[in-house]
C-alpha cells in the first residue's frame, strides 16, 4: 500500500466499522501465524524496526494485539513515523473491530513522535472512544505544544459526558504551567475539586506548582496548606517555586519546616534553598543549609555544590568556596565552568583565571564566562591578552562572545577593532541577532562615533527594541549631545514605551542643557503613565531641577521620598543643589538630617560641604569637617578636597592657617594651587608665602 494512501486507508476502515454497532472486542486473534510473530519478534529483539513491521503485510491476517503495542512502542521509541503509520494501517485493515485501548496507543505514539494530525485523524475516526481516548488526544497536543488544541479537547470531552480523571486533570494542568494562564488555570482546579479530586496528593501538588508558575504564591501556598498530609515532592515543590520567584526568606522558612516534619529534601531543592541564601548574602543560615546537605550526603552531587561555592564566593568567604570545589569529587564541566564563572563574575579574576587554566576541558561557555569577568572588573589589559588566546585556541563562538567583545571594544575606546568585529557579525549573520547588535550600537555610542552609531540605528528599524534606544540616548547623554537625545526621546515613543532608565537619561540631558520645561514634562509623563520613582530617577530630577536654578522643586522631591529609600547618591544630589543655587546654609541641615537618618557620608558628601563652607565664609567649621573626614568618618581625603580648603583660605585671606595647612599635605601642590595662592599671597601682602609659590611655579 502506498505511504500517500495510508492515511485514508485507515479512515475508510474505522469509518467503515462506525456503521456497525459498536462492540468492545476484548478477544485476541486466533494465533495461525506463528511463525510471523516469531519472526517480527526476533526482528525486534535485533532491533531491526523498519524490517519487522515490513514482515506485517505478506500475512494477510492479524498478528496479536500484545504485538501490535510492542511495535508501536518500538516505533515510538525511535520516532520512526513510516513505520508507525504502516503498523495502524495494518490494524485496522485486518482486525474487524480494532480494541479501543490499542488505537488509544496508536494515539500516544503519534503524539510521540510528533505526528499531532495523525493522532487527531484517528481519534475522530474512532468509532468508540473512552476516557484514555480522550486522555491520549490531549497528551499528544501537549506532546506537540499545541496547548490551546488541549483545552478545547478538554472541554468538548466534558461537553460529551466524559468524566476527567486524574490524567485528564494532569495533562491539562501541565498545559496550564506552560502557557501561564491564571484565569484558565482556577477554572481548571475549580473543576478538580467538583470531580472531588481535593483529596489527590498529585493533583494538589500540580495545582501547586502552576500558581507558582504563574507567579501567584498566596494561591500556591493557600492550596498547599490545605493538603492534608503533603507529600514529599508537594514540599519540595513548594520550596522551589518560593525561590523561582525571588521569596527568598520565605523559601527558607519552608525549608526548615519541611526537616521539621522529616521531609527528605531533592538535591534540587537543597540547591534552591541554597540560591536563596545566596541572594539574600545570609551566610550564617546558607552554612547551617551546608551543614544539613553534607549530613544527607549531597555534597557529593555537583548541582549542590555549585550552589554552595557560589554562596562562599558571594559572601566573600573564598577559601570555603574552594575548600568546597576542592572536596567535590566528580567535577563535571558545567561544575568546572559555575566554579569558575562564580569567581569571573564576582571580580576575583586571579582565581578565576587559576581554574580557568587547570579545567580538563572547556566549552564555548567557559571562554565567555572568563572573558565576561575581566570586562566586568574593567581589566581591559587582561581581556584583551584573552582575547589573543581566544583567537589561537577557541573554535567557535557565539552571540555571548561577540558582546562581551564589543565591551572590550568599548573599554579600552578602539572604534576601529568595533569595526573589524562589526564586519564579522555582518558576514557571520549575527546582525540580525538584536543583541548583538545592540551592543554594537553601544560600542559606537561609547566610543564617539556617533555617525557609525546613528546608521546602524537606522538599519535596525524593524530589529531594534527600547534597549536600542536606550543605548542611543545614553550615547548621545554621556557625550552632552541633549538636545539630540531629547529629539530622539520623541521618536522612541512612536516604537516602545520608555523604560525607566531611557527617562533617567533624559533627565539627565535636560539637567545638561539645561531644558526646564522639558524635564517638567519627563517628570509628567512619569506621573501619568504610572512609573515607579526610584531611588534613581528621583536622584535624576533633583539633579535635573537643581541645575534648571528651580531648586524648590528639587525640594520637594526629595522630601517626597520616604526616609528608608533615600540612599546616598540622592542625598550627594540634593547637596550638590543647594550649593549650586546659594543656599549653602541649607547644606549643614541636610548633612546633620542625613546622618539622623543612619546615612554615613562618602567624599563627594564632603566634596559639598566644604564648597559650601567656601560659599558662607566659614573656615574654622571647613578646617573641622575636613579633619572629621580621616578621623570620624575614615574617609582619605583626596585631592579634590585639600583643593578646596587651599581656596577656602585664600578667599577669606587666612593665609597663616593656609601655611599650617600645607605642612599637613602628603603630595605637592598642583599648578592650580599654587596659582591660587601665589594670587592671594599678592592681594594679602603675604611675602614669603609667595615667595615659596612663585619660586615653585617656576621651577
Amino acid at each position: 500500500m502506498a505511504l500517500t494512501g495510508v492515511s485514508a486507508a485507515v479512515g475508510r476502515v474505522l469509518s467503515r466499522n462506525k456503521t456497525r454497532k459498536p462492540v468492545l472486542n476484548t478477544t485476541r486473534p486466533e494465533k495461525k501465524n506463528s511463525a510471523t510473530h516469531h519472526q517480527i519478534l526476533e526482528q525486534l529483539e535485533g532491533g531491526h524496526i523498519s524490517k519487522a513491521v515490513s514482515l506485517l503485510f505478506p500475512s494477510l491476517e492479524p498478528v496479536s494485539y500484545w504485538l501490535y503495542e510492542r511495535l508501536l512502542r518500538s516505533c515510538s521509541s525511535k520516532s520512526l513515523v513510516v513505520q508507525a503509520r504502516k503498523v495502524v494501517s495494518h490494524l485496522v485493515t485486518f482486525s474487524p473491530l480494532p480494541p479501543t485501548f490499542l488505537l488509544n496507543r496508536a494515539i500516544e505514539t503519534y503524539g510521540r513522535i510528533g505526528c499531532l494530525s495523525d493522532a487527531r485523524e484517528l481519534f475522530e475516526q474512532m468509532p468508540e472512544r473512552d476516557g484514555g481516548s480522550w486522555n491520549a488526544l490531549m497528551t499528544a497536543c501537549a506532546k506537540g505544544r499545541d496547548h490551546e488544541e488541549v483545552f478545547r479537547t478538554f472541554v468538548r470531552m466534558n461537553r460529551e459526558g466524559i468524566r476527567a480523571t486524574e490524567t485528564s486533570f494532569s495533562g491539562v494542568l501541565k498545559s496550564c504551567g506552560v502557557v501561564l494562564d491564571l484565569r484558565l488555570l482556577k477554572q481548571v482546579h475549580c473543576s478538580v475539586v467538583k470531580a472531588g479530586y481535593c483529596g489527590n496528593l498529585d493533583l494538589e501538588t500540580s495545582v501547586v506548582y502552576v500558581y507558582g508558575k504563574c507567579g501567584v504564591m498566596s494561591d500556591a501556598r493557600r492550596v498547599f496548606d490545605e493538603m492534608e498530609r503533603p507529600s514529599d515532592v508537594s514540599w519540595n515543590v513548594v520550596v522551589r517555586r518560593y525561590v523561582e520567584m525571588g521569596l527568598n526568606d520565605e523559601a527558607v522558612v519552608m525549608f526548615f519546616k519541611m526537616l521539621e516534619m522529616n521531609v527528605r529534601p531533592l538535591n534540587h531543592t537543597v540547591s534552591s534553598v541554597v540560591l536563596a541564601c545566596s541572594r539574600s548574602k545570609a551566610l550564617e543560615v546558607g552554612m547551617v543549609i551546608h551543614a544539613i546537605a553534607v549530613k544527607l550526603e549531597f555534597v557529593p552531587d555537583t548541582i549542590v555544590s555549585t550552589s554552595v561555592f557560589d554562596l562562599y564566593v558571594k559572601c566573600g568567604r573564598l577559601e570555603s568556596a574552594r575548600r568546597v570545589f576542592d572536596q567535590t569529587e566528580s567535577k563535571d564541566l558545567k561544575f568546572w565552568t559555575s566554579a569558575m564563572s562564580g569567581y569571573a563574575m564576582n571580580g576575583i579574576t586571579r582565581d578565576a583565571r587559576e581554574l580557568f587554566d587547570l579545567m580538563p576541558e572547556r566549552n564555548v561557555i567557559s571562554w565567555n564566562a572568563m572573558l565576561g569577568g575581566y570586562v566586568r572588573a574593567s581589566e581591559w589589559e587582561e581581556a584583551m591578552d584573552f582575547l589573543t588566546l581566544m583567537r589561537k585556541e577557541m573554535e567557535g563562538i557565539d552571540n555571548v562572545t561577540l558582546v562581551w567583545i564589543l565591551n572590550v571594544c568599548s573599554g579600552v575606546s578602539d572604534v576601529q577593532m568595533g569595526k573589524q568585529a562589526h564586519g564579522f557579525i555582518y558576514r557571520h549573520g549575527y546582525d540580525t541577532n538584536v543583541i548583538v547588535a545592540n551592543a554594537l550600537l553601544d560600542m559606537y555610542g561609547k566610543c564617539g562615533a556617533f555617525g557609525s552609531a546613528n546608521a546602524l540605528f537606522r538599519q535596525m528599524s524593524e530589529l531594534r527594541d527600547e534597549v536600542s534606544w536606550n543605548a542611543l540616548l545614553t550615547g548621545l547623554g554621556r557625550v552632552g549631545r541633549s538636545e539630540q537625545a531629547l529629539s530622539f526621546f520623541e521618536g522612541m515613543q512612536l516604537e516602545a514605551k520608555p523604560s525607566k532608565y531611557t527617562l533617567a537619561t533624559l533627565l539627565a540631558g535636560c539637567a545638561n542643557i539645561p531644558a526646564l520645561s522639558l524635564g517638567k514634562a519627563t517628570h509628567g509623563f512619569l506621573i501619568r503613565n504610572g512609573y515607579d520613582v526610584d531611588v534613581v530617577i528621583r536622584g535624576a530630577m533633583v539633579d535635573m531641577y537643581s541645575k534648571c536654578r528651580c531648586l524648590n522643586y528639587a525640594i520637594q522631591v526629595f522630601e517626597e521620598a520616604a526616609a528608608a529609600t533615600r540612599d546616598l547618591m540622592l542625598w550627594n544630589s540634593m547637596i550638590r543643589g543647594c550649593y549650586r543655587n546659594g543656599r549653602s546654609k541649607e547644606v549643614f541641615e541636610l548633612f546633620m538630617l542625613m546622618e539622623d537618618e543612619g546615612v554615613k557620608p562618602d567624599h563627594v558628601t564632603f566634596l559639598g560641604i566644604l564648597r559650601a563652607c567656601i560659599r558662607e565664609g566659614h573656615v574654622e567649621l571647613g578646617f573641622r569637617y575636613f579633619s572629621s573626614m580621616s578621623t570620624k568618618y575614615f574617609i582619605l581625603p583626596q585631592v579634590e578636597h585639600y583643593d578646596c580648603m587651599v581656596e577656602l583660605y585664600c578667599k577669606y585671606g587666612c593665609l597663616r592657617q593656609l601655611e599650617e595647612f600645607l605642612l599637613l599635605m602628603p603630595f605637592d601642590p598642583p599648578v592650580q594651587m599654587l596659582t591660587r595662592m601665589y594670587e592671594a599671597s599678592k592681594k594679602y601682602g603675604w611675602s614669603k608665602l609667595g615667595a615659596w609659590t612663585a619660586k615653585r611655579l617656576h621651577e
